[in-house]
């Protein structure tokens, strides 16, 4: 049997750090990554054949769990007929038809291959519908990898330490304005678009206060600034409909990935057909892609939304806010203080040696996720058979999948956890 050290030596050999996403290399918690071979539901399993309670899920694209069985055999249908073709097909149709009618605001998507895509067309869009330059965004946001967007990021960038990146110029950020989270900026009219994740699940969990999304569209509209949803996390996990939906509030331009692609790489972007309408071939904005419109992932998507209703969004909210309580007093019983913030079905889980109170901003999350206390604890979760994401900065994604004595299983793992952590 090959063991985990064994893939990840050879990984090094052939993929810089071992890995194709940072965050995977364990490197902010310590250790040796585990190499997935195979997952089922709530379970992913490891090559030495160990089996895992997993609360990662792709970083929320599972929303049915893993390999859930009719995406699985619509994925088995869909590749009988090919794997790409460069033109147009049904399936991406299905798939925009789904999501525009249920997204307000939301009446043209263009495919992608990714969140970090969507996010930079999106942007590209913005800035050729206004003809103004500047993007504003959040400190402690991750919007992907585009040079513009890495400056001040959550997510992996934080978890390396790092303010952004090696190779981003001084000009590929000069028109990117950050401002804290939670407080609205004061706009001026050379400010194209403000970009934002509705709920911050970069920072772990950063729930937006009660106006702040509202005031951010009251802000945009006085300027004449577009507001972009990033809904990479937050769209169609946070509710039926998204963030829009939950929060009564409708940006001017969404972007989507994770699972609306039912578990193969996809993104999207889209708005109103006024603003979509810049886009080539009918207007000035240049955006393409070879695999844009995947037939596979736009058939794993459809099915994935096609099979969930708002009542199941509702019940899943309701067991993980539960689920929530519990794994907070479990984490105090053990002897640790936690916050274990909630917004739908997303919930983070923030550890500190004293009380303290819920972060409303990357300053006080980063305080947190720098505290020493998260890599012990993720340790001795994962000695019990619990995977959380390898890194402070990243939220646990429940899936459907996901059982009442899975949760159990969780609760119990962390007040041990927290045990283990103070000894």
């Amino acid at each position: 049997m090959s063991t985990n050290q064994e893939w990840f030596d050879r990984a090094l050999s052939v993929i810089p750090g071992g890995v194709d996403s940072p965050v995977r290399s364990f490197r902010s918690v310590g250790g040796t990554p585990y190499t997935v071979v195979s997952g089922e539901g709530a379970h992913v399993t490891d090559v030495e054949g160990r089996t895992y309670l997993d609360f990662v899920q792709s970083y929320g694209a599972s929303l049915l769990g893993h390999a859930h069985p009719a995406v699985v055999e619509r994925l088995r249908d869909a590749v009988s007929h090919g794997t790409t073709f460069g033109a147009p097909t049904p399936g991406e149709v299905r798939l925009a038809e789904i999501m525009t009618s249920r997204v307000p605001g939301l009446e043209q998507v263009r495919f992608v291959s990714s969140g970090t895509e969507a996010v930079m067309s999106a942007v590209r869009v913005a800035r050729g519908f206004t003809g103004r330059d500047k993007i504003l965004k959040f400190d402690g946001c991750y919007h992907g990898h585009s040079d513009a967007l890495l400056v001040a990021g959550g997510s992996g960038v934080a978890q390396l330490g790092l303010p952004g990146s090696a190779g981003v110029t001084a000009n590929a950020v000069a028109d990117t304005i950050v401002a804290p989270y939670n407080e609205v900026p004061r706009l001026d009219d050379t400010v194209a678009a403000v970009l934002v994740e509705p709920v911050a699940a970069n920072m772990n969990l950063v729930a937006p206060r009660a106006t702040f999304l509202a005031e951010l569209r009251a802000e945009c509209d006085r300027v004449g600034a577009l507001l972009i949803f990033d809904e990479v996390i937050t769209g169609f996990r946070l509710d039926y409909a998204g963030a829009a939906q939950y929060f009564g509030v409708t940006p001017d331009l969404y972007c989507f990935g994770k699972v609306i692609g039912g578990g193969l790489p996809v993104g999207a972007f889209g708005g109103t057909r006024a603003v979509l309408g810049v886009l080539a071939p009918a207007g000035p904005v240049y955006q393409a892609g070879t695999l844009s419109g995947n037939p596979l992932a736009t058939a794993a998507g459809a099915e994935v939304l096609s099979r969930v209703t708002p009542a199941d969004y509702a019940h899943l909210s309701a067991r993980v806010a539960r689920f929530a309580t519990r794994l907070g007093e479990a984490v105090r019983e053990g002897g640790l203080f936690a916050r274990v913030p909630v917004r739908g079905p997303l919930l983070g889980l923030y550890l500190s040696r004293e009380e303290f109170e819920e972060p409303e901003n990357f300053t006080a999350a980063q305080a947190l996720a720098e505290n020493g206390l998260y890599r012990p604890f993720f340790h001795a979760m994962l000695d019990q058979g619990v995977a959380l994401a390898p890194g402070a900065y990243e939220i646990l994604f429940v899936s459907m999948a996901h059982r009442d004595e899975d949760l159990d299983r969780a609760v119990s793992a962390a007040r041990a956890a927290a045990r283990a952590v103070l000894s």
